[in-house]
């Protein structure tokens, strides 16, 4: 009778301990997502548009001159497997929103340039995109990989914040809600 007692108690011990691991596992990914993030208003930058690419005939585009636009910020490499599946999304939900006052920036991090035109021509990528020079663009939004997505909203705050790639239903579902505000 006791042995059986003894292996319960070991059963829920490990049920308690499997329990808090999972929290564990999960309040880490919150930690990692957040942690190094801007709140609050989004890190003004300039962003100088790769040959080819422009925003509204110039071929650079400052954040701060964006207010009053939802602005999706999509940091990526062309080096980085994750950043390939949600490349066709981005340049389809760039389409279907650019008439709606969303802009969407790619930001080309710790990348060679020849490289990532080629990735942008391989995903017919017509959205604005430009190389984080010096890594000064990604160092203030606290970035620690790719890709990583930031929405501002029209007021210039960062309303929401993507660690790895977006789905098309994450990605309409947050461009819908800030174009609502």
């Amino acid at each position: 009778m006791s042995e059986g007692r003894t292996g319960f108690r070991w059963g829920v011990l490990l049920t308690w301990a499997g329990v808090a691991l999972v929290l564990a596992v999960l309040g880490w990914g919150l930690y990692r997502q957040a942690a190094g993030r801007p709140a609050g208003s989004a890190p003004d930058f300039t962003l100088h548009l790769f040959e080819g690419y422009e925003y509204e005939g110039r071929d650079q585009v400052t954040l701060s001159e964006l207010q009053g636009s939802v602005v999706v910020i999509n940091f990526w490499a062309e080096w980085c497997v994750e950043c390939k599946l949600e490349a066709e999304i981005l340049e389809a939900a760039w389409r279907a929103y650019r008439d709606r006052g969303v802009v969407f920036l790619g930001v080309d991090w710790v990348d060679v340039e020849p490289e990532a035109r080629k990735y942008l021509k391989r995903y017919q990528i017509s959205y604005p995109n430009g190389p984080d020079l010096g890594g000064r663009i990604g160092n203030d939004y606290g970035i620690t990989g790719v890709p990583e997505t930031f929405f501002v909203g029209k007021s210039g705050q960062i309303e929401h914040f993507r660690l790895g790639p977006l789905t098309e239903s994450e990605l309409t579902h947050w461009l819908d809600q800030l174009l609502a505000e």
